[in-house]
C-alpha cells in the first residue's frame, strides 16, 4: 500500500513544491518509492499551472543539485481523502485547509511540516518569495531538515517499512 503525502503553501510555487521534490528525492535515495507518493497544491489560485518559482528552483539546483519540477493547483476538499498525511507549510495554510474541514473528521490527518523538524526550531516555513537568496537557501535546509524527520516518522510508527 503507497502512503501518500500532500506538501501544502499559498501558492505553490515555492514552499511545497520544494517539500515535494525534497521528499521525492529522499524517498528515492532510500529505496522507499514504491511505498511513498507525493504531490503538493496552494491554498490559493494564485499561481494554477504554474512552474516552481526560479528563484526556489535555483536553491535547489545549488543547494541540492537539482531542479525543482512540478506544475501547481489549488488545494480541494477532496484532497483530505486522497491523502494518509497533509502537512502545512505556515498556521495560515492550516487554518485555510481546517476550514474546509469544518467537522474536523480528517484533523489527524493535518500537521504543520515543522513539526517533523529534528535541528530548527522554527514552528512554520517562512515565505522565501518577497525576500532575497538567503530566505530561498534557508528554506531549502529547513525542508530538507522536516522531510528528513517526517521519513524516520514514518518508518518508526510503522507507517512505511524502512
Amino acid at each position: 500500500m503507497t502512503y501518500r503525502l500532500l506538501f501544502v503553501c499559498l501558492g505553490n510555487i515555492c514552499r511545497s513544491p520544494s517539500a515535494e521534490n525534497i521528499m521525492n528525492h529522499l524517498v528515492q535515495q532510500r529505496g522507499l518509492s514504491q511505498q511513498v507518493q507525493c504531490d503538493s497544491a496552494g491554498t490559493s489560485s494564485y499561481h494554477i499551472g504554474s512552474s516552481p518559482d526560479r528563484r526556489m528552483s535555483a536553491a535547489a539546483q545549488r543547494k541540492l543539485g537539482f531542479p525543482l519540477v512540478g506544475a501547481a493547483r489549488q488545494f480541494e476538499a477532496t484532497d483530505f481523502e486522497q491523502f494518509d498525511l497533509i502537512l502545512a507549510m505556515d498556521q495560515d495554510n492550516y487554518a485555510q485547509m481546517s476550514q474546509l474541514d469544518r467537522q474536523g473528521k480528517y484533523t489527524e490527518r493535518l500537521k504543520l511540516m515543522c513539526e517533523f523538524c529534528r535541528e530548527h526550531t522554527l514552528r512554520s516555513v517562512p515565505d522565501p518569495y518577497y525576500g532575497g537568496e538567503d530566505g530561498f537557501n534557508f528554506v531549502i535546509d529547513l525542508l530538507v531538515d522536516a522531510c528528513n524527520g517526517l521519513l524516520d516518522e514514518l518508518i518508526e510508527t510503522g507507517a512505511i517499512q524502512g
